[in-house]
């Protein structure tokens, strides 16, 4: 999971920057706020936008880089923009679950997600 600030993606080279992201290994991008249409571009490619509530942020959290990160609750039922929980566990055991918003803003954006991104969509869709 990347950690992020306000307007994640601003000033990426558009869907480069979100395959990037994937073929790093990346599952799911936390930040203040996205850029409109990388957000879009994440989902596109099956990454999973979440975005802090007003008022968190990972310093906030005292977050240091050596947690590591759950998203708890994603399942068949997943709707645009609905909240879902994120448990950090820290370095010393301890756990701490909060609240996010899933920046998966529309019903087609959760079938792209839901199928890995939208290519293999396609591919189910034309092989189906």
């Amino acid at each position: 999971m990347v950690i992020a600030g306000q307007e994640y993606g601003t000033g990426s080279s558009r869907d480069w920057a979100a395959k990037g992201t994937r073929l790093l290994g990346v599952r799911a991008v936390l930040a203040q706020s996205f850029e409109r249409i990388h957000r879009s571009n994440l989902v596109g490619m099956g990454v999973l936008p979440l975005q802090f509530k007003e008022g968190v942020t990972a310093q906030t959290l005292n977050l240091d880089g050596t947690e590591t990160y759950d998203v708890v609750g994603l399942g068949a039922g997943l709707k645009p923009q609905q909240d879902v929980t994120v448990r950090i566990t820290r370095a010393d055991g301890s756990k701490q679950d909060i609240s996010v918003i899933c920046r998966i803003d529309t019903p087609i954006e959760v079938d792209y997600y839901q199928h890995g991104g939208i290519l293999p969509y396609v591919l189910r869709q034309l092989t189906g």
